[in-house]
């Protein structure tokens, strides 16, 4: 069996990992953990499941590997060709259309991969969850994964439409050791990005280390 981030196999749709999309009023956040599991067995603990599609736009994954790395390598694809021709950036909506579309039409056989697509355009923030059968939900935020509804009990009530991006990552912070805390497919770090009219932000290790320590969060341990 190839490494999965699901928790199980049996169940497609629960996907074992924590994943945060978040729109503040100056940007959007994205944020997930770092463990991987097969199974019971914890397979990687230095995963990158937050990918930068294009600088308006990125992408959580949660499912199995292989299938989320293939379906953001096919967006990165299209959105680059789209901006080749175009000569403008795709924008959000489009850029989950599209991921939404090649997710339902291998419905019979499907990517077994969920993701959050986040980003910036002409209309503002945006996040959209996209489901392994196509469905695509646009929200002011959004959790998936087994340790999603402990993410949501913090993120549910300390968002608002006022949060700036920088408390957003602050807040998704929380959201994410909340769920590593009790869902044991979840753990072994943090990523965060945060995508502005201005610029696409990957925040480095030390960054979030000193979020967490203002926030009084034990830091992970370091990587192997």
């Amino acid at each position: 069996m190839p490494p999965a981030l699901d928790a199980t196999v049996d169940d497609r749709y629960r996907t074992g990992t924590t994943t945060i999309g978040l729109v503040a009023k100056d940007g959007v956040v994205l944020a997930t953990e770092r463990r991987v599991t097969a199974g019971t067995m914890i397979s990687n603990k230095t995963a990158q499941k937050l990918i930068k599609i294009d600088q308006n736009v990125g992408v959580t994954i949660a499912g199995y590997v292989g299938d989320a790395q293939v379906l953001a390598r096919y967006l990165r694809a299209e959105v680059s060709l789209y901006r080749l021709r175009r000569s403008a950036a795709l924008s959000t909506e489009g850029a989950a259309t599209l991921l939404a579309n090649i997710l339902s039409g291998n419905r019979y056989y499907p990517y077994l991969a969920w993701m959050i697509v986040g980003g910036v355009d002409t209309k503002g923030g945006h996040i959209f969850s996209v489901d392994p059968a196509g469905g695509c939900i646009e929200d002011r935020f959004v959790s998936v994964g087994s340790g999603s509804p402990f993410a949501y009990g913090i993120v549910e009530e300390g968002y608002s439409r006022d949060l700036s991006a920088s408390d957003g990552v602050d807040l998704a912070l929380r959201g994410l050791t909340a769920a590593m805390k009790r869902d044991s497919a979840s753990g072994d770090g943090y990523l965060a990005h945060v995508i502005t009219p201005k610029e696409y932000r990957e925040l480095s290790e030390d960054e979030i280390n000193k979020r967490l320590k203002a926030l009084k969060i034990p830091l992970p341990p370091p990587a192997p």
